[in-house]
């Protein structure tokens, strides 16, 4: 069966106006143009409309969108059931939220107790979700499934204070990195306490701690552009300043 554009905006309710975008930028070309000029789209653009419409629902890019679905190797069929298990995470996280609100009813209403602990269950269940997603895989990879699992758990079980504590330490870290890089040391004293400050930090998150992963993970917020983002949006340089701070802390690199 062919569409219009107009006739596939409404069955997959969107925007021609979006159509003709997707068309300009080369994600979704028309089957042909017609004769009078319209644009015609075969089965083979509605399935890959469709395609589209998954990964924009799950968050994607459109510039990312583009690569994967125009991709010589894209594979259909993989990328559905890798859409319905990250729309299946999705409606865990939902369900999560939804018990939490309605439990959260219930209390108000005087039907239920509920710790302060429980309301905040499904937020950190979230976290942890946009954690895995975001840094699971390098996490996963360089430190192994265990350590992230216990991660997870921490923070699962994480309390009221120590989510305080924990954020005032971030923040801390933070702000004495800033002072620290201004003194262009990172064996200096105050570089030292932040690695040190950094080094409780990651214990907390850890469990555990040993000089090695404390350097390997410092390495890490250099090589991987999106820690590297992050420590350098408060402070540009800083990335590199603390790993080296950390490298010297861990007595990984020469003073």
């Amino acid at each position: 069966m062919e569409y219009t554009i107009k006739k596939l905006g409404l069955l997959a309710g969107i925007s021609t106006r979006t159509l003709r975008y997707y068309d300009e930028i080369g994600m979704l070309k028309p089957a042909r143009v017609n004769s009078s000029g319209y644009r015609i789209y075969g089965q083979a653009e509605v399935d890959r409309l469709q395609q589209i419409l998954f990964y924009r629902e799950l968050g994607v890019s459109l510039e990312e969108i583009k690569l994967i679905v125009t991709a010589p190797a894209f594979d259909g069929k993989s990328a559905l059931r890798e859409h319905r298990q990250k729309l299946l995470e999705k409606r865990q996280q939902l369900d999560l939220l939804i018990a939490n609100v309605d439990q959260t009813l219930a209390q108000s209403e005087g039907r239920i107790t509920m710790t302060n602990k429980e309301k905040f269950e499904g937020f950190k269940q979230q976290m942890i979700d946009e954690n895995e997603k975001k840094y699971g895989n390098e996490i996963r990879e360089k430190y192994g499934d265990e350590q992230a699992e216990r991660s997870n758990q921490i923070l699962k079980n994480m309390t009221e204070e120590q989510h305080t504590e924990i954020e005032q330490l971030g923040a801390k870290i933070l702000s004495l990195l800033i002072e620290a890089y201004a003194t262009g040391d990172p064996a200096g004293e105050l570089a030292q306490q932040t690695a040190d400050l950094h080094r409780q930090w990651l214990t907390f998150y850890w469990g555990s701690y040993s000089k090695e992963a404390h350097a390997n993970i410092a390495q890490m917020y250099v090589d991987d552009e999106r820690f590297a983002a992050y420590y350098d949006k408060h402070q540009p340089g800083g990335a590199v300043f603390l790993r080296d701070a950390i490298h010297v802390y861990t007595g990984t690199r020469q003073q």
